[in-house]
């Protein structure tokens, strides 16, 4: 862990829900934008990865632009709460949306009357690789390994993984473990991590797929076991293999879950790319790289073009795989 904790930036948050990022720059940039003050509308609560990530980045676009950042949580209805807000916004490059991958690709399919248009009303200007996912098995599996942990799920009478919540990564894997390995894992969705976490903890489920911060207690404590994680192998965690590396087919065990800085559609392409070359440094900054490390993320804010491709090439792959589900929309 960072110099930096995990804690020590939640803890920050907390206590900042509501305050301007304002401070003297350290270099301030005179160029047309910015020349007055930039709200960050966060589409989740205060202290959690998408809030840390939109705070230490608006403190980055500050002490570069010598202008103040104020950070906004509108959290609510898997960041359609924030979107609604922020498509109403003037296109002008002074208010910015940072969200996660729910909100600009799956929403669409788990919302009934969902109050934005992800693909007309925002441009993505930066995705930042949200990093892989753990997927940890409980102490009473004796699974210390993936292929342990699959003959445990061959035998037992009845398996329960914790997922974050219905039409969620976490549960979308579980329904593609079940497909490759041939078993009938239940997936049981929590409201969040925390939950899940303290269930899987006290042995109520036999395992739980979701993010390297909020898991590492239990990583910690041994009460559980991380056999593979989703995308490719983590720096936090080492020696354990992607599922890829473990011979898992399906396409969405190679998606990256991202978070991202949007704005309005019709933002001038100049202060999108000012802005998207702006995110690119700021994610190769000390105390970025810092909170990156903390929730076990290893790639860095992706160029405006970098971005565009993801979003183009892998979007249609996400959704495939949320319709594959059968969810109704609520």
């Amino acid at each position: 862990m960072s110099a930096i904790s995990r804690r020590h930036f939640i803890g920050s948050a907390a206590a900042a829900s509501a305050i301007p990022l304002i401070g003297p720059p350290a270099q301030a940039q005179q160029t047309d934008w910015p020349n007055r003050s930039i709200r960050i509308i966060a589409g989740y609560p205060a202290g959690g990865q998408t809030d840390l990530f939109a705070r230490t980045y608006g403190e980055y676009i500050r002490g570069e632009t010598g202008q103040s950042v104020t950070v906004e949580n509108k959290a609510g209805a898997s960041g359609s709460v924030a979107a609604a807000e922020a498509r109403r916004a003037a296109p002008d490059g002074y208010t910015l949306m940072f969200t996660i991958t729910t909100t600009m690709i799956m929403n669409r399919l788990l919302i009934k009357d969902i109050p934005y248009d992800a693909d007309k009303d925002f441009v993505i200007v930066s995705i930042m690789p949200a990093g892989s996912l753990p997927f940890v098995v409980g102490e009473k599996t004796g699974a210390k390994t993936f292929d342990e942990f699959i003959a445990y799920a061959r035998k037992a009478e009845k398996v329960n993984i914790g997922t974050y919540g219905a039409g969620s990564y976490a549960h979308m894997a579980i329904v593609e473990m079940n497909k490759a390995y041939g078993l009938k894992m239940e997936a049981v969705h929590y409201r969040g991590e925390a939950p899940m976490w303290t269930d899987l903890a006290g042995g109520f489920i036999d395992g739980a797929h979701g993010s390297y911060g909020a898991a590492l207690s239990v990583l910690q404590s041994g009460r559980g076991t991380a056999v593979a994680v989703s995308r490719k192998r983590m720096s936090t965690l080492p020696d354990v293999p992607s599922f890829a590396e473990l011979g898992a087919k399906p396409r969405l065990f190679r998606l990256t879950g991202f978070q991202c800085c949007a704005v309005p559609t019709g933002t001038p392409p100049e202060i999108i790319q000012k802005l998207s070359k702006l995110l690119v440094a700021g994610g190769k900054s000390e105390k970025i790289q810092q909170l990156m490390k903390s929730f076990g993320v290893d790639d860095t804010a992706m160029t405006f073009e970098e971005t565009q491709k993801l979003f183009k090439e892998e979007a249609p792959v996400w959704l495939e795989s949320v319709a594959s589900l059968g969810l109704v929309p609520s």
